[in-house]
């Protein structure tokens, strides 16, 4: 059976959805489309390509995820280098490495751009700040002057994934414009309405995959300080879109995944972290299968 997935962000802890794509794919389910922001972004082309959740296991457990922090070189001492890098070039890391093994990663299945696709088979979210927009990938290229069939996959999954002041956002330049482009899970981290209309059909069933507790179980911001401030700040402009727009029928399709405690620029994982957040994607699509079914009538195509 065809089905749609929508995977959320979650920096490194988007390991977890590949143990609840596993309990997906073991239940026979395929995808025909796929859309994710953020760590997301990196699950759901992986899928496009033609990987299996056992495969981006296997490239996960393989890589030194410490390889992806790639600073800028600097004969100033480590600690204000990384000051001056986070004033200047707004984060602390280029995303040059991620971006690089993302491309060689998705050319060994030969996808490069988005002409390699059939047209909607996959895409990403990302936050346009200079102009206050959100982007869906590769859709609204086309607003910038860009050839949505020639762009870069690897490239726009590094625009979903600039989480901010961590990564150095995307600079996206039209004519003699600069556009800062963002991590998407600014905007919406959880982008399930990209497969649903105005009237909340959809062409197939759509299971989605969230890296966060059900809305009622949310925990409430402790706010003692400026840094909790900040957290509370950050997190709730990630979730607070579509913690709106999922409504209680929607909940039924989908798979939450609670915080493990793991915190999402946690690239210094162990090999046991790891396979810990794979196993709670697992435990948790299977709780979700346990009692899902799909009554929903489909869109007339």
């Amino acid at each position: 059976m065809y089905i749609d997935g929508v995977f959320s962000g979650g920096g490194i802890r988007g390991i977890a959805l590949i143990g609840a794509i596993e309990e997906i794919e073991k239940r026979g389910y395929q995808f025909a489309r796929v859309a994710g922001s953020s760590a997301g972004a990196i699950i759901a082309a992986f899928i496009a390509a033609g990987y299996k959740s056992k495969e981006i296991y296997q490239l996960v457990d393989e890589m030194d995820l410490k390889i992806l922090l790639d600073e800028r070189k600097s004969f100033l001492p480590f600690s204000l280098t990384k000051w001056v890098a986070l004033y200047w070039s707004l984060g602390l890391y280029k995303g040059d490495a991620l971006e690089m093994w993302l491309e060689e990663t998705l050319a060994r299945k030969g996808l490069r751009t988005f002409s390699d696709l059939p047209q909607q088979k996959l895409r990403f979210i990302a936050s346009d700040i200079t102009n206050s927009r959100l982007m869906v990938i590769p859709d609204d290229l086309d607003q910038y002057g860009l050839n949505p069939k020639s762009f870069s996959i690897a490239r726009a999954i590094r625009m979903s994934c600039s989480i901010p002041y961590f990564f150095e956002p995307v600079r996206l330049k039209v004519d003699r414009e600069t556009n800062i482009i963002v991590d998407g899970g600014v905007l919406s981290n959880f982008p399930i309405w990209l497969f649903e209309d105005e009237h909340y059909q959809r062409e197939r069933p759509i299971i989605g995959i969230k890296l966060s507790p059900k809305t009622d179980e949310v925990p409430k911001h402790k706010i003692d300080n400026a840094i909790q401030l900040f957290k509370a700040l950050f997190e709730t402009m990630k979730d607070a879109h579509d913690a709106r727009h999922i409504s209680s029928k929607q909940e039924k399709d989908i798979i939450f995944i609670p915080s493990t405690g793991v915190f999402a620029t946690e690239f210094a994982l162990t090999d046991e972290m790891k396979l810990q957040l794979v196993q709670q994607g697992r435990d948790c699509a299977i709780k979700f299968f346990n009692s899902w079914r799909y009554d929903r009538k489909f869109k007339v195509l």
